[in-house]
């Protein structure tokens, strides 16, 4: 329990209030006494918690609650970088541990939550670089079909950067959170259609390598979610001022993709000897089987829904991980593709068999429709977005010039609090909006 700290303001996540002899902000109703960051008992450190303070709470939420503590007035919203610094003693942002005081021994590596988050995703991609090599759908292996390894192996990668960031600590292991999340949504749709077409097909179509991606997926999954859930920060935002335009055109173009991903992409034109030709054209989501098509359209709607939670989320940076999750299984559906158009295709597709093409002297030429090409349109505008929100600075509120008056005390020396452990506030975020 804290008994010795007085807080004197309250925000939606975070306190601010004094210690014994140190300034200190808290997370709302954390029953520890160590802050998350201090600073000594001094004028000066009163103003630089008092700027970190307000740079790191939602606006207007901050209110006062010791007795006789002034309104927090206008002061009380972000104030973006141009926060003051967090003074000493104050833990570097960005990292989860640092050494407190001299003579108090380096912190702990990771916790356990982060330690079962890594492991989760860690299995995870393993069970799915396994399921490469035994048969995936009627018995033909992901390991023997270009077109359908190389997105696996895409999904793959980004769970490992997840897990490799969520282990770095600090503002990475949010964003490997956010990261794998996004991925691991849109992705149960396309995993479910895989599904789909052995519940079609019955049970002799599903080979052990599509059992170990449906294993790794929820593995996967259920990592990310629990790294969010343990360094999860922000919340849902109205976009404000020049954010408006950008949001609504990430939006315009994730419904324009979801719709594109829809109809046929691969486009075949037959020929035969005689000079006769015919152009056919496959892969319409709606064409196939039922089940199949409940994976196709959960795919599309949680692109949607995942990209408006992007876009409308604060601090903006976390927004922008959670997009490139959604935005990275998008780009291998394309390159899966393209992957397809160089490959030779097997007049069994149309119906024919090797001995009657031979004999009609049929030859197969591969291309890709112009929804194919809308499709991708729409994905480099998403990517451009996520880019926007990355690198763009957007407007930011001043820091109060004057804060209010700090919490009496007694005297002020200099000397810091006494905690064995102290985590990192997020840097403030240059691109949110107050």
């Amino acid at each position: 329990m804290r008994e010795n700290v007085t807080i004197s303001y309250r925000g939606a996540g975070y306190e601010i209030g004094r210690g014994e002899h140190f300034y200190g902000i808290w997370p709302v109703g954390a029953p520890q006494p160590q802050p998350l960051e201090w600073w000594p008992e001094t004028p000066e450190g009163w103003t630089g918690a008092w700027s970190r303070f307000t740079a790191i709470e939602a606006p207007g939420t901050i209110v006062p609650v010791s007795p006789g503590a002034p309104p927090a007035g206008p002061g009380a919203v972000p104030a973006g970088s141009g926060a003051a610094p967090a003074g000493p003693g104050a833990v570097p942002a960005g990292l989860s541990t640092a050494p407190v005081s001299p003579g108090t021994a380096p912190v702990s590596g990771p916790s356990i939550g982060v330690l079962v988050s890594a492991a989760l995703l860690v299995i995870g991609v393993v069970c799915g670089i396994v399921g490469l090599f035994p048969g995936y759908l009627d018995g033909a292996s992901l390991a023997q079909q270009p077109a359908e390894l190389v997105p696996h192996l895409i999904y793959l990668a980004v769970w490992g950067a997840s897990a490799a960031l969520i282990l770095l600590g600090g503002t990475k292991t949010r964003v490997g959170a956010f990261l794998g999340l996004g991925a691991s949504i849109v992705t149960f749709g396309l995993f479910f259609a895989d599904a789909g077409q052995a519940i079609a097909g019955g049970a002799h179509v599903m080979g052990a390598g599509l059992v170990l991606g449906l294993v790794g997926w929820p593995a996967c999954a259920a990592g990310s979610a629990v790294a969010f859930r343990l360094r999860s920060i922000g919340r849902l935002g109205k976009p404000r001022g020049d954010e408006v335009g950008p949001v609504v055109m990430l939006m315009l173009a994730a419904l324009g993709a979801a719709i594109a991903f829809a109809p046929s992409w691969d486009s075949y034109l037959l020929r035969t000897a005689t000079g006769a030709s015919q152009s056919v054209t496959l892969g319409n989501a709606f064409s196939n089987p039922a089940a199949v098509i409940v994976g196709d359209v959960a795919a599309m709607v949680a692109l949607v829904a995942v990209v408006a939670g992007a876009a409308l989320w604060r601090p903006i940076r976390f927004g922008a991980a959670l997009l490139a999750g959604a935005i990275i299984p998008m780009v291998a559906q394309a390159i899966s593709a393209f992957i397809q158009v160089g490959e030779t295709t097997s007049p069994a597709l149309f119906g024919f068999s090797s001995a009657q093409a031979a004999a009609a002297g049929l030859t197969i030429s591969n291309g890709l429709t112009a929804v194919f090409w809308i499709y991708c349109a729409f994905v480099v505008a998403m990517i451009a977005s996520c880019a926007w929100m990355l690198m763009t600075p957007h407007s930011a509120s001043p820091a109060p010039a004057v804060p209010p008056q700090p919490p009496q005390a007694a005297a002020w020396p200099a000397s810091a609090p006494d905690a064995a452990e102290m985590s990192a506030i997020p840097a403030p975020d240059s691109s949110s909006s107050a």
